[in-house]
């Protein structure tokens, strides 16, 4: 079973990027802007790959340009060094 992030600050660097809390739960949330469907699906499928060599996997959505990304573990009910690993690597590559 994955534990829950007992160093919160692990979580400051993401929330300086754009990252929030989210209300009601231990999770991160995130929208992202792509110059269009191509790019957003692009990302979103080079994260799947990702997300899979985790063996950790986002809540999200799509609707043209736009991704919607929610981080939470749900093995440990919250957050986990999971979500920290996942939520940068999103941010790396949205910045490449």
């Amino acid at each position: 079973m994955t534990e829950k992030l007992s160093d919160r600050s692990a979580l400051d660097p993401l929330l300086a990027n754009g990252w929030s809390l989210t209300d009601g739960r231990d999770a991160l949330a995130k929208d992202y802007k792509f110059n269009s469907f191509r790019q957003a699906w692009g990302w979103m499928s080079q994260m799947a790959l990702m997300a899979e060599k985790l063996d950790h996997h986002p809540e999200w959505s799509n609707v043209y340009s736009r991704v919607s990304v929610v981080l939470s573990t749900h093995d440990c009910d919250g957050l986990s060094e999971l979500d920290v690993k996942l939520a940068s690597a999103m941010d790396t590559a949205f910045g490449s």
